[in-house]
């Protein structure tokens, strides 16, 4: 069984500290825990590792944001992967700071990632996690936020979180989405 996780972001280091670029944190932070290296790959950097026998390829996309769906439809179709193997990780405007939410399918809700990548695969039904970046920002400061970095206190937690989101998608390799969901969901 193979499985992909995607972490979504921008590529380049004035993005690295970002709030948009949590989904490559958590990318890092699964290929450190399954000793995996990343490598230059098409459309971005991909590691590769097992876990509990599985196949897991991990990709961070270098399409920027908005073309994420091009570099998730290549490997996909190269390896194979079923869409109920594909797992997205993404930041969250509408969730509290650090709080993960796990779905089944859902629609983009407005972020240009997801939009990119359901243009692509023609569909909303695909697993996503997203985690929770709150939505501290007055009128028309949106973008300056989520490309803003992590607050002093956000930071104390941010470790933990990214540790507890890793283990999230790794559940999902292992155990299911259904039971992946029920153990992290709002956690």
């Amino acid at each position: 069984m193979k499985y992909l996780i995607v972490g979504l972001g921008n590529k380049g280091e004035e993005y690295t500290e970002t709030r948009h670029n949590v989904g490559f944190k958590v990318a890092e932070k699964i290929a450190e825990t399954i000793e995996a290296s990343f490598k230059s790959s098409n459309f971005g950097l991909l590691a590769e590792g097992k876990y509990k026998g599985r196949k897991v390829f991990i990709l961070k996309p270098d399409t920027y944001m908005n073309l994420s769906g091009n570099a998730v439809k290549f490997w996909l179709q190269k390896e194979n992967i079923p869409l109920e193997n594909l797992m997205i990780v993404t930041d969250d405007l509408s969730l509290p700071f650090g709080t993960l939410r796990m779905k089944m399918k859902g629609s983009d809700a407005g972020h240009n990632g997801l939009k990119s990548i359901q243009e692509q695969l023609q569909t909303q039904n695909y697993p996503r996690l997203r985690f929770g970046i709150s939505a501290e920002f007055s009128e028309g400061k949106q973008i300056d936020y989520v490309l803003g970095k992590w607050t002093v206190e956000e930071q104390e937690k941010l470790a933990e979180r990214i540790e507890k989101s890793a283990k999230a998608c790794l559940s999902f390799v292992f155990a299911g989405i259904q039971n992946a969901m029920t153990t992290f969901n709002g956690k």
